[in-house]
């Protein structure tokens, strides 16, 4: 051990961990360096910019939108992109472009609901379960053994269809399917932490359990949190769309990019632009946050290893 920092291995799937002694904030040039490190992967300010752009769009919606996104007119059904609809209709007459503006409002905002959602359910639980241990432990991690016995999507299919359709409880299904594997990740960084000197030294002096939670466990748990949940958001766009596709989440006349590509499949060999519009934009989304994901793993790395 050198300079009173130890490095360990990710307890969870690769995602970096710092363990630090000394001061429960860490270093203060590490901000910084991981700063610089980010700024320097163009994979993932590319990623970072699309995502900016995308959120910008969602809260800009009612003044870039060049139609009512719900207005129907017959008259112009799947119509060719023109002037006043630039991407066409579709089989309702209804704007295309304008569907996917206020989609993504609807799409960005619903899955950062249920992540954060997921993050108070599974911070309080992982984080206890892998400091006190003992029984409650034993049952966090048979629960979550139950719930990690199924599919993810597949439960979280079920979950909805006994809720009903919606978006509320499309949100509900993914959040009790979700939160598991981030209390795995957080449990395993917790029970790295908690045997570490500086933890045992503010132990010794008295510090209270809550003390030591706040003020040496949950600064080691942010960045492979952080990390997670944005690789994560991603995978719950997909989810929310997939399950509205299926007709559980948004429902008609919402514009949601997963109602649009149902709303679009009977047309897919007439107009196939109404499932490749918003295919598109669910792509794109996706591969940002995985872009960014992917740079903010490699920026908080402890060992400095950079993606080429």
């Amino acid at each position: 051990m050198k300079g009173g920092t130890q490095k360990t291995g990710s307890p969870a799937g690769g995602l970096p961990v710092t363990n630090i002694t000394g001061r429960p904030a860490g270093n203060k040039s590490m901000p910084v360096t991981a700063l610089n490190r980010l700024l320097a992967d163009k994979l993932a300010l590319a990623g970072l910019v699309i995502i900016l752009a995308v959120v910008i769009v969602g809260i800009m919606a009612p003044y870039l939108a060049p139609n009512d996104p719900e207005k129907i007119v017959l008259s112009q059904k799947l119509a060719a992109p023109s002037a006043a609809y630039p991407l066409g209709t579709d089989h309702l007459g209804r704007c295309i472009l304008s569907r996917l503006i206020y989609g993504t409002r609807l799409s960005l905002s619903t899955a950062a609901i249920a992540l954060v959602t997921i993050m108070l359910i599974s911070i309080p639980l992982g984080t206890l379960s892998g400091y006190l241990g003992g029984r409650l432990d034993n049952l966090v991690m048979r629960v979550i053994d139950v719930l990690l016995a199924f599919p993810g999507l597949v439960l979280a299919l079920v979950i909805a269809g006994m809720l009903g359709p919606g978006l509320m409880n499309v949100m509900i299904a993914t959040a009790a399917v979700w939160w598991v594997g981030y209390a795995r990740v957080i449990r395993g960084v917790v029970l790295s932490v908690r045997e570490k000197e500086f933890v045992l030294a503010a132990r010794s002096s008295g510090t209270s359990h809550c003390g030591i939670i706040v003020r040496h466990i949950l600064p080691n748990v942010l960045s492979p949190v952080i990390v997670l949940a944005t690789l994560d958001m991603g995978s719950l766009i997909l989810a929310i769309s997939g399950l509205s596709f299926l007709g559980l989440g948004a429902q008609p006349p919402t514009p949601e990019w997963g109602a649009m590509l149902n709303d679009g499949r009977p047309y897919m060999q007439v107009v196939p632009r109404l499932m490749v519009y918003p295919g598109l934009a669910i792509m794109t989304v996706v591969l940002a946050f995985n872009l960014l994901g992917d740079g903010l793993r490699d920026a908080l790395d402890p060992r400095g290893t950079t993606r080429r």
